[in-house]
């Protein structure tokens, strides 16, 4: 299989994990997925993310009373997830804060999102099965892992084996011609 159909192959068979075997992941599969996420690209090559791993069922346990108390409750699923990987973003002054104001665009949201997806490509790659969580409090989560205050918190990524015999549902996608244009909005 050519290397482009094996790509498009792992983005077709990618659906959102919300159901993990009891089966740990060892740390050189997430150092692995973490590496797909350092060679990420990144406004002016600031390279801006940075990942807390939490791997010990007991500092999960603890988290998860943090970071999924209150509204954010529906999202308590995650902490059965063997890790969660926590995704951070050490912010430039010139890039973001300046880009932001030029562009109106926070490049570090863009940067961790590339990142992030890296390291859910790899996963899915290696047979692992992943969940974006974006429904966390985050300030909780910043003072639960000691986060100083340059340093954004941008997202979870729930990080596991599936459940054997669980299929996500296959969610309807948009045909190409709904979404994209040549030349001008709405052109060819």
């Amino acid at each position: 299989m050519e290397t482009m159909e094996k790509v498009l192959a792992i983005i077709r068979e990618r659906r959102s994990l919300r159901k993990f075997a009891d089966q740990p992941v060892a740390r050189e599969a997430i150092l692995t997925c973490l590496e797909a996420a350092r060679l990420a690209p990144s406004a002016d090559n600031i390279q801006p993310w940075r990942f807390v791993v939490l791997d010990d069922p007991e500092v999960k346990e603890a988290f998860g009373k943090e970071a999924f108390s209150g509204i954010y409750r529906v999202t308590r699923w995650a902490v059965r997830a063997p890790v969660i990987v926590v995704l951070l973003a050490e912010l430039n002054v010139f890039a973001h804060r300046m880009g932001k104001a030029v562009q109106g665009t926070p490049f570090y949201l863009l940067d961790l999102g590339i990142a992030g997806e890296h390291v859910v490509l790899q996963a899915q790659a290696m047979g692992l099965g992943t969940c974006w969580i974006g429904w966390f409090d985050a300030k909780r989560t910043k003072k639960f892992l000691g986060i100083p205050g340059r340093v954004r918190v941008c997202g979870l990524l729930a990080v596991g084996y599936p459940l054997s015999g669980w299929q996500p549902k296959l969610q309807r996608r948009k045909k190409a011609e709904e979404i994209v244009f040549f030349n001008a909005w709405g052109g060819e």
